[in-house]
């Protein structure tokens, strides 16, 4: 393989090593991908106020709600490549790549079309309130008329990562999200335009960088050189990546859902309350980013090593990986927990929609480190091809217990701290199961 593709074999050398190597670029990649969502609630909430801010912000689980399915089918479709390509199977791996892709633009399709449709009625549903609901409209809408950009810039993103490849997505996420920022302050700070330019900026920055990434993999070495007349679906593939990655799916719906509901309950205090959690979820998602990367690092290592029947090396990668997200994640959150005032204070809000931040980040910051076991223990389960168990732990504990709890809680306690405290004690939950079904099961050696 040359070296200027970027596609790495996992399945000998130093364990650490490779982890660390893939896991290093995803991690500025996601940074720079939380730097310009962060960028369109900064730009708007000092240039257009509270309001325009609440409709940034009170998007962001809707959006990843719509979304989430697609990614999680697209993790499965990695999981496939990355088998194919561990065991060196090159046929395969080349239909898996072309059928990928077809999938991906089917995708696009149903998702535009979806996210057009459906928005104003789950806005209504969610309980946005009547001075932000017209721009959320707006901003939805115009993020799903482009949906091509992020569908595609997930599936070309999938493939490369599962050969091992994690640098050139990271090339082109960062021009992407210079051209991103770029384009929010010209749109909205030197033209004066509304929410609206938020997301056509955004849609034209994840189109810049899907682009990109086509043309990477148009250039690539013959066993995974993607050809546009070969971009066709192969019915036993699609079963393969529906198989691995629909319970991935749902398990992001799921996880949505639960968010969207927590989101209608803080749409209940207010404008205030809407601006100021989501100016804090902006800066959790940069918490997130650690967990993130570890997590597709130990699918991508995991799908690899059992590809080549590496079960021991697989199972000593995975404790690796897991002790790595669980302390950075930890250390970001008590640095969190002394700073968050500043950071909030960075988007331009109110020290009363401050003060609603403040509260969120100071419940859950130090419970981090539950957030990220629970995530890599997800990824690791996706790469033995175990898909539905994360699904059914998070079903269980993420949708089903966080919604009961927040349900029945309010109503006889109706402060806001109840909505925050359904995140740390549903990752509780959630770690724990994993941890027995870590210790207790042998799920490695179960696929020999």
């Amino acid at each position: 393989m040359s070296k200027s593709s970027g596609a790495v074999l996992m399945t000998d050398g130093p364990i650490g090593k490779h982890i660390l190597a893939f896991a290093f670029p995803l991690f500025w990649g996601n940074l720079f991908q939380q730097l310009y969502n962060t960028a369109d609630s900064l730009i708007v909430g000092n240039f257009l106020g509270n309001n325009a801010l609440a409709a940034v912000s009170s998007s962001g689980n809707l959006i990843f709600l719509m979304v989430g399915l697609f990614q999680g089918i697209s993790i499965g479709a990695g999981v496939v490549i990355a088998k194919y390509y561990g065991a060196r199977e090159h046929e395969k791996l080349k239909k898996a790549i072309h059928t990928t892709i077809s999938f991906g633009l089917l995708c696009v399709a149903a998702l535009t079309a979806l996210g057009l449709i459906a928005a104003p009625i789950i806005l209504k549903l969610m309980g946005t309130p009547p001075e932000v609901l017209p721009d959320s409209l707006v901003y939805f809408r115009i993020y799903f008329a482009g949906s091509a950009g992020f569908v595609m810039y997930n599936c070309f993103t999938g493939i490369l990562q599962s050969v091992g490849d994690s640098r050139h997505p990271l090339y082109f996420l960062i021009i992407s999200s210079l051209t991103n920022i770029t384009l929010d302050l010209l749109f909205i700070a030197v033209l004066g335009f509304g929410v609206g330019a938020a997301a056509f900026a955004t849609i034209l920055s994840q189109l810049l960088s899907a682009s990109l990434c086509l043309r990477q993999l148009m250039r690539s070495p013959e066993e995974i050189k993607v050809r546009l007349s070969q971009i066709r679906p192969d019915k036993l593939i699609i079963f393969q990546i529906l198989k691995n990655g629909l319970p991935a799916g749902l398990q992001n719906s799921i996880i949505s859902v639960a968010n969207v509901f927590v989101q209608s309950n803080i749409n209940r205090f207010g404008s205030l309350a809407v601006a100021g959690c989501g100016s804090y979820s902006k800066i959790e998602g940069f918490a997130f980013i650690p967990v993130t990367c570890f997590a597709m690092a130990l699918t991508t290592f995991i799908s690899q090593n059992l590809g080549a029947k590496q079960y021991e090396r697989a199972k000593k990668g995975a404790v690796f990986g897991v002790l790595c997200g669980i302390s950075i994640s930890e250390l970001i959150g008590i640095c969190l927990y002394f700073i968050i005032p500043k950071l909030l204070f960075a988007f331009g809000s109110t020290a009363d929609a401050v003060a609603f931040g403040i509260t969120q980040a100071r419940t859950v910051a130090l419970f981090y480190f539950l957030m990220a076991f629970s995530h890599c223990m997800a990824g690791i389960m996706r790469g033995c091809g175990h898909a539905a168990v994360p699904m059914v732990v998070m079903l269980v504990c993420w949708c089903i217990i966080r919604v009961s709890y927040i349900s029945i809680i309010v109503r006889f306690i109706p402060s806001i701290n109840v909505v925050f405290w359904a995140y740390p004690l549903t990752w509780t939950l959630s770690s724990v199961v994993f941890l027995v079904y870590f210790l207790k099961s042998d799920w490695v050696h179960g696929l020999e």
